[in-house]
């Protein structure tokens, strides 16, 4: 029997990365993107490589810019920004077959929910997880800088597609419990507007502390969010989420020497969120630190951290350089 075929729904970064690892596993992968993407694709080819030294090209990519393509597939893996999420429905609901299959390997909580209200009755929906960055390094090339896999709910769709994929780059893991998995990787997703805020790599980024106590103090603010509303956010990553404020807040020599070097962050990594202000795109910040903001807000409670931060990367949005480690942590803390 022939493999589903498979659709890349907003083949940026993180789309073109996925869909490389797939398309090296023998899936027929159709990437949908911008023009400019695309143009490029059409001239170097695509390339996706990763922390361990692994690399792999392709000259030969199908990559459109019409959403029409969606029609021949049978799996949608989405990987639009949030903020396009209306759009992305739009298109789905007009050109894809009925009874597809629609991952959405999006940031925050809400876009899941909005998919299934939305497309739940002609579509299977299930929920996907990044656990990892992807840096974009020009010419066709996509960069996965920090360890992690994906993730998406366990259906027996998925089921097939994780087996088809095996072990790898490509590697699909399976939850029933997508929810807290996905509470968990916002929590570790709150470093991401730190690390635009900055204007660094991840790893010089992380190697300051003065960034990281923002950091923390972010997520246990979230965590005490959650705790009220009796959400258990899941283990994601190396380390428990109760755990993570402590030890991204630890000292930078026991930080350095043991933590980061566990968690593989290379030199070329950078957060989505970077990209974004570095190519003048809206952030998904609504939709990581303010989750945690209108979680408090239905709660009648404030969330100051996460509500400052949510404002300084809107200032950024609107030209303001990036801040040093110190006057982060003073703007933020105090």
């Amino acid at each position: 029997m022939a493999a589903d075929r498979v659709a890349i729904l907003g083949a940026g970064s993180t789309g073109c990365f996925i869909g490389g690892c797939w398309l090296a596993t023998g899936l027929p992968v159709t990437f949908i993107g911008r023009e400019r993407i695309a143009a490029e694709i059409a001239k170097t080819g695509l390339t996706i490589s990763d922390f361990t030294g692994s690399q792999t090209s392709f000259s030969d990519v199908d990559f459109r810019t019409d959403p029409s393509a969606l029609a021949e597939a049978d799996i949608i893996a989405l990987c639009v920004k949030s903020g396009s999420t209306e759009d992305a429905i739009c298109d789905i609901a007009t050109h894809a077959r009925d009874g597809a299959l629609v991952i959405s390997f999006q940031n925050g909580i809400r876009n899941f929910d909005v998919l299934e209200r939305v497309l739940g009755d002609r579509f299977e929906v299930a929920r996907g997880l990044v656990s990892y960055n992807v840096a974009y390094l020009s010419e066709g090339r996509f960069h996965k800088g920090v360890a992690g896999v994906l993730w998406a709910e366990d259906l027996p769709r998925t089921r097939i597609l994780s087996d088809h994929v095996g072990e790898g780059p490509a590697k699909l893991c399976l939850s029933s419990d997508m929810l807290s998995l996905a509470w968990g990787k916002l929590l570790i997703n709150l470093n991401n507007a730190v690390n635009a805020l900055s204007g660094r790599t991840l790893l010089e980024e992380l190697k300051q502390r003065d960034y990281r106590r923002v950091v923390a103090a972010s997520q246990r603010e979230g965590l005490a969010l959650l705790d009220a509303v009796g959400v258990v956010p899941a283990k994601v990553g190396a380390v428990g989420p109760k755990l993570l404020p402590f030890i991204i807040n630890s000292p930078d020599w026991l930080f350095r020497n043991l933590f980061l070097k566990k968690w593989k962050v290379d030199a070329k990594a950078r957060s989505s969120m970077a990209d974004d202000l570095a190519t003048g795109r809206i952030t998904e910040v609504d939709y990581l630190n303010g989750e945690l903001v209108a979680l408090a807000e239905s709660l009648g409670r404030a969330a100051p951290i996460n509500r400052k931060i949510v404002e300084l990367v809107r200032a950024a949005e609107a030209g303001a350089e990036p801040l040093a480690p110190a006057d982060l942590r003073r703007v933020v803390l105090g």
